[in-house]
């Protein structure tokens, strides 16, 4: 049974493979262009850094340098129900510098299309087991970022040698280069 999580809680993840799934809707109508939402995964070390460059998994490099994230491709218009954008993640292949694994959701192209996560409703993330498609744990963001054009939704981190997840659900004004600098 699917646990669903409030902002700021934490659970552990027993399972070593799962999928992460991140969806939302959104309102074209309100900005008059499509909206083009997209997920990436920072993996950082216990420095909150990232490890590399490759390790910098989105749309433009799906998989990681230990192939332990993988990201499934760009949907580009976020229509229809369930799942946007899909990670699959293998914490047995991740390298041992590995210690955090951030999952943002950022607007393309937000500032010139006029648009914000205020326009972004029935956003969630949720971790399943890829092979049952049981639902482990679900987060959905409620707030409304009016100004934010970018949202940590959640992180999987490493304690005491377990693996856990964070509901994060923080909004910031910026985009992918916002937290490439905060991550480098």
């Amino acid at each position: 049974m699917a646990i669903n999580l409030q902002k700021g809680q934490r659970e552990n993840i027993d399972a070593p493979k799962f999928t992460i799934g991140l969806g939302w809707d959104t309102n074209s109508s309100s900005t008059g262009s499509a909206f083009d939402l997209d997920a990436s995964i920072f993996i950082l070390n216990d420095q909150k850094k990232l490890i590399s460059d490759e390790n910098f998994v989105f749309y433009n490099n799906l998989v990681s340098p230990d192939g332990a994230v993988e990201h499934t491709g760009d949907n580009l218009t976020g229509d229809g129900d369930g799942d946007d954008e899909q990670i699959k993640i293998d914490l047995t292949k991740a390298d041992a510098k590995v210690n955090e694994i951030c999952v943002v959701v950022t607007i393309h192209d937000a500032e010139s299309r006029r648009q914000n996560f205020g326009q972004v409703r029935n956003s969630f993330i949720r971790i399943f087991d890829a092979v049952t498609n049981e639902v482990i744990l679900k987060y959905e963001l409620e707030e409304d970022f009016s100004i934010e054009t970018a949202v940590e939704f959640g992180r999987i981190y490493k304690r005491e040698g377990k693996w856990k997840f964070e509901a994060v659900g923080v909004g910031m004004k910026g985009g992918l280069q916002d937290y490439l600098n905060k991550y480098q």
